[in-house]
């Protein structure tokens, strides 16, 4: 074990890099799971953890867990309160900070059950809502997710801390857009979760394997591209003055009726 104790470290300066920017997370191929439970679903679902970053207090807390992630990743280092809230990215730090290798997902759509339900996100921007798309994907059984290319990354501590151990079980690929796919993958019928009266409301659909129900942009919802590529339009029916709904609140209804 390494005892870490100056903000000049190297291995500290690199974790940082990594908490901040998606580009040096794509560049060293590495990101971060941070809390416990998260640490222990990376070690769990065998992911490659290059590094763990652990306090004293937190190893003495949960020690029978800690032995468990020192034996099983390539480096510990314990840190002090203040070198742990250098690197954490959450406001109460639990004491646990994995490294983990990344798994090249872009072209691998071969991983998820083609035959299966699944999801595909559009230009989804809020880490938040990734990590909760991801959590109630897995939670209801989804085949596999697809994203876009111009989605929030989904290494960002944020979707990773908020899927609660998704992002390591779920298959995903990313692929350049929603659109791209689809049009290659004509077998699998779609499904655009639009805003529009004139669409067909999400309960009157028979989901039949294999199918892809579309969520798109926070804001803007669906590219126009992505909903003439898909096979059908659904909406949500709403009886309140609310124009729309949360993306993922809208994902975690689309996903609860297609796979019930």
């Amino acid at each position: 074990m390494t005892f870490l104790s100056s903000k000049d470290n190297p291995l500290i300066k690199d974790t940082v890099k990594l908490k901040k920017s998606a580009k040096h997370r794509k560049k060293t191929g590495m990101f971060i799971a941070e809390g416990l439970r998260v640490c222990m679903d990376a070690m769990y679902s065998k992911a490659d953890i290059q590094t763990l970053f652990v306090t004293e207090t937190a190893a003495d807390k949960n020690e029978a867990e800690f032995l468990l992630l020192r034996d099983y990743c390539e480096k510990v280092c314990m840190v002090s309160p203040e070198i742990f809230a250098y690197i954490s990215d959450t406001q109460t730090p639990q004491g646990f900070l994995c490294i983990v290798k990344t798994l090249d997902k872009s072209c691998q759509f071969d991983t998820i059950k083609g035959n299966g339900k699944m999801i595909a996100l559009d230009n989804m921007q809020d880490p938040n809502n990734l990590g909760t798309v991801l959590r109630s994907a897995e939670a209801f059984g989804v085949s596999g997710v697809i994203l876009s290319s111009d989605c929030c990354d989904i290494y960002n501590p944020k979707v990773v801390r908020g899927s609660m151990g998704a992002v390591f079980r779920l298959p995903f690929c990313i692929c350049n857009t929603v659109a791209d796919f689809l049009n290659e993958n004509p077998g699998i019928t779609s499904y655009a979760a639009v805003v529009d009266p004139a669409a067909g409301s999400v309960t009157d659909f028979v989901f039949k394997a294999p199918c892809v129900a579309v969520i798109g942009n926070e804001g803007n919802g669906l590219k126009p591209q992505t909903v003439d590529a898909c096979s059908h339009k659904l909406t949500i029916p709403m009886k309140g003055k609310a124009e729309s709904l949360n993306a993922s609140a809208a994902a975690a209804i689309l996903i609860w009726e297609m796979t019930k």
